[in-house]
């Protein structure tokens, strides 16, 4: 759980914390809890590194290599 919250920061997930703080903040001075329920779910998306479909549920399978390697061979056009 340790691993999940301190690795692996990017851009986006930067972007979604200072977002949920900023929302719940918002939330707090005009005392609407919608809102700070939004700005929870929001930051509990950055710290935990989750999206809408879950940890990694909405990412593309990685390819993987083969190993396998085609020469090509170039032919000189005068």
């Amino acid at each position: 759980m340790k691993q999940l919250i301190w690795n692996n920061w990017n851009f986006m997930r930067f972007i979604r914390l200072g977002l949920g703080i900023a929302i719940i903040i918002q939330a707090a001075i005009v005392k609407d809890v919608l809102m700070a329920v939004l700005g929870i779910l929001l930051t509990a998306m950055a710290v935990f590194n989750m999206g809408c479909c879950g940890t990694g549920g909405c990412s593309t399978p990685v390819k993987k290599a083969t190993g396998t390697s085609k020469d090509i061979s170039y032919e000189e056009v005068d």
